[in-house]
């Protein structure tokens, strides 16, 4: 079977990645961190299952640790250090951009250069920083003054690429002025599909960006798996988001049920007919699911390969038109989102 494949953006449009991206963001966001070995297994996995010539797009974070710690970057550097191999087919794209130590951003060029600095020390020349991407849009820093200062920094051979996070179509535009954008990476499932959604993959269409996708597992619970509050492991921050508290849990379930029975008539898992729909948006949409287990990213990295019929895509876009979601996805920290 020949795995699908999709092509980035911008200044990286010439690189073939994997159709699934693999995010690295749980395997340390947490206050104990999934093992090592676990992790490095799980990495291997989706990159082994690739064809030659087509590189992994792995996501991770500066501040993806206890405490907005750097424990991510710290164990990305040390699958790379132990398995050298691995850099040249993996294509890794870093967020930063945040105040130090605060979950608040600061796309001034100071701070900027400030976060790329501390990505670039901590892999310890492991691996090349392939793209970087603040991790939202500073709404007191012009995105002009931002992307300008990136391109600095890669004229500096700091990063490669550019990419930006969560910001609205218009932004993607302003930026994409400046410096082509090679992906824009935004929140897509069949739970989060907004309106706002629709006009960056259309404008990245437009523009020759790519679009990753990230939590198209609605964060694991259109994988069935959460079915109440207690399901979610102790410290685990989607604790604290609305749409996982117990009332809404059980209200949202329906779009579950109803994406469970066409999963089976298909043949696939929920988890890989979430993939495959959102990768159906369009050949620039590359889905970016979390994994920390080889079953997982093997299971994930399938969903790619799926095409849905137009009856299919009929069905689960009735589903998702129909679906009545309760709860925002960050509370108060959803008013940051598509600036």
């Amino acid at each position: 079977m020949t795995r699908a494949t999709a092509k980035l953006g911008g200044t990286a449009s010439d690189i073939v990645v994997g159709k699934v991206a693999h995010g690295l963001m749980l395997m340390t966001w947490k206050a104990e961190p999934v093992p090592d070995e676990q992790c490095f297994e799980a990495i291997k996995a989706g990159i082994d299952a690739l064809p030659a010539g087509t590189k992994m797009f792995l996501n991770g974070g500066e501040f993806y640790g206890h405490n907005l710690s750097t424990t991510n970057i710290e164990m990305i550097a040390r699958f790379f250090e132990k398995y050298p191999e691995y850099a040249d087919r993996a294509f890794l794209s870093v967020k930063g951009g945040l105040k130090f130590n605060a979950m608040e951003p600061d796309g001034s060029p100071e701070n900027l250069a400030r976060s790329v600095n501390a990505i670039n020390e901590k892999l310890r020349g492991t691996k090349r920083l392939d793209l970087f991407q603040s991790a939202r849009v500073d709404p007191n820093v012009s995105v002009e003054e931002s992307i300008t200062a990136l391109a600095n920094l890669k004229n500096e051979g700091k990063l490669d690429h550019i990419g930006i996070s969560e910001c609205s179509a218009k932004t993607l535009r302003r930026a994409h002025k400046i410096h082509p954008i090679s992906v824009v990476e935004i929140e897509i499932s069949p739970w989060s599909y907004e309106p706002e959604a629709k006009e960056v993959i259309a404008t990245a269409k437009e523009l020759g960006v790519a679009v990753a996708a990230y939590s198209p597992l609605g964060r694991g619970f259109l994988t069935g798996q959460i079915k109440r509050h207690e399901d979610i492991p102790e410290g685990d921050f989607r604790r604290h988001l609305p749409r996982f508290q117990e009332e809404n849990i059980k209200h949202n379930f329906v779009i579950v049920d109803a994406l469970a029975k066409i999963a089976q008539a298909k043949g696939v898992t929920p988890a890989q007919l979430s993939i495959a729909w959102v990768g159906s948006l369009g050949p620039h949409v590359i889905p970016l699911p979390g994994s920390s287990n080889i079953k997982r990213t093997l299971e994930n990295c399938a969903g790619g390969d799926v095409t849905l019929t137009e009856r299919e895509l009929q069905d689960i876009n009735k589903v998702i038109d129909n679906a009545d979601v309760k709860g925002s996805r960050y509370g108060a920290a959803t008013k940051q989102l598509w600036a």
